[in-house]
Order: structure tokens, then sequence, then C-alpha cells
């Protein structure tokens, strides 16, 4: 799970970048299949197995519940800060432990209650600037909104994937996303393709190799451990992130962030940590 925090983090700062440079949200969607979906393919045939899986109705429904997922944690990366935006994904443990309750019968502890509670609470803090009439800034409710979408559609895909490492390969997994969000984000893509810079291919290439890491990371933590225990330790990318913001984009955290941030982040502590 950190070296998926760690690839997903750099993700996100190259999706940023890449978008600054006129590249719209669904072609670095479109962008990142391919690659995906190329190293995928390549790992499913060094392993000799099959290529279409077992459980072919959850694996497309992986593949279609990631990909719209993706476009709104994408639109909220381009439009947010990178921190806000990460902070806003990362509420996917609190979503995936109450999925995981009903379609997982996980039972939900103590301590995962506390991570909602407070994980909640520092939301409401984040969005504060919002709530204010004479704030000095706010930040556009379209973005807020695909953010928690995003995150929410994060947990439905990770509930699947759960469900999936009982039958299926995680290269298999993998694979089907890509085969999925492409012709999706191609035909949802148009006539509004723009055709990259040197520099804009360099990132999209990146944003799909990241990708693999963070997706591969993933895939391999929910296979051993339980789903709400394992996307818990996803927090770390809001440092990652945070970290990469301030040195790269010059994004410096409000303090109503740094506050929500922090209540976000110690919730997902006691729900890690708890047992120990």
């Amino acid at each position: 799970m950190l070296i998926s925090a760690f690839g997903f983090a750099l993700m996100a700062a190259c999706v940023k970048e890449v978008s600054g440079l006129g590249i719209p949200v669904l072609e670095i969607v479109a962008a990142r299949a391919i690659v995906s979906g190329m190293i995928s393919y390549a790992d499913i045939k060094r392993k000799k197995i099959s290529l279409w899986g077992n459980n072919k109705t959850l694996l497309i429904a992986r593949g279609t519940v990631g990909t719209f997922a993706l476009m709104f944690v994408y639109y909220a990366v381009t439009t947010l800060p990178l921190a806000e935006a990460t902070v806003l994904q990362y509420l996917h443990p609190v979503f995936t432990a109450m999925l995981a309750l009903f379609f997982l019968k996980e039972i939900i502890q103590r301590s995962t209650i506390a991570c909602i509670v407070m994980s909640l609470i520092g939301l409401v803090i984040m969005i504060q600037p919002n709530l204010q009439i004479d704030s000095g800034f706010q930040y556009p409710w379209l973005s807020i909104g695909a953010g928690v979408l995003g995150a929410f559609g994060s947990a439905v895909a990770y509930i699947i994937i759960k469900k999936l490492t009982k039958t299926d390969d995680s290269s298999v997994i993998i694979f089907y996303f890509p085969l999925i969000a492409l012709p999706i984000s191609i035909v949802m893509l148009g006539d509004d393709f723009v055709v990259p810079s040197l520099a804009a291919t360099g990132l999209l290439i990146l944003i799909g190799i990241f990708t693999q890491v963070g997706q591969v990371g993933l895939t391999k933590a929910l296979h051993c451990a339980d789903a709400n225990k394992a996307t818990a330790y996803a927090y770390v990318q809001v440092l990652f992130s945070v970290f990469i913001g301030w040195a790269y984009f010059s994004e410096v955290p409000v303090a109503t962030t740094i506050m929500g941030g922090t209540f976000i982040m110690f919730g997902a502590l006691i729900n890690v940590l708890w047992k120990r």
C-alpha cells in the first residue's frame, strides 16, 4: 500500500502538469489506459494465463466503475490544489468500510467507526472556506463534488477487486480497467482530441507507468488483508501529495486543509494501529 500510494501521488502530479499543457481529462484517461493496457497484457502473457479471466461480469463491472471514478478524480486533480484533491480522493476508506459491511460481511470495528467520524469531521473543516460568504477564496463546488464521487467510485471498485481476488489473477483484474476505459474515454472525448507535444507525451506515458505501480501495489494488498484495513494505509499519499504540491507546484495548503487533513490522517492511524 505504501508503494501504491507513492505511485498514485506521482501519477496525480503528472496529471496536473499535463492538464496545464492543454490536454483534456478524457484524453489523459485514454492515454493512461493505453499504457496500462500494454503493460498488463505483457504481464498476463508472461504468466501464461487466460487473458479474459473467470468472473467476467465482475471484471467488466470493475472496469466500468473504475473508469468513471477515474474521470471524477482526474477532474478534481486538474481543478483543485494537489493536496486538497488528494485528501478528497482519500475519503474512500470511509466508503470502503461501509460497503464492506454490506457486501463482504466484514465487521466494522470501533477503530473503523472512529476513522469514519474523524474523516467526516475533517471533510467539513476542509470545505469551510466554501461555507463562509466573506471567505477570501472558495473551491469550485463541482470540483469538490467530483472528488467525493471519485472517492465513492474508488471504494466500489475496491470492493469488487476484493471479491475478484478469490477468482482471478491480479494482472487480469488490472487489465480489465484499460480494456473498458479506453473505448469509453475515446467515445466521450469525441472531437476534443489535442495532439500532445513531446513533453506532454512523456508525461502521459509516465501517468500510465505510475498508475501501474499504484494498481499492482493496491491489488496485492487487497489480496492479503481486509479491504477497510488495507485501504487505510493509502492515506500516506496525502503526505506525498502535500510535499509534491509544495515543492513542484508552489501550492501551500491553507489552514483549513491542514486541520481537516490532520483529522482524516489521525482517523486513519487509529484505524490501522488500534490492535497494536
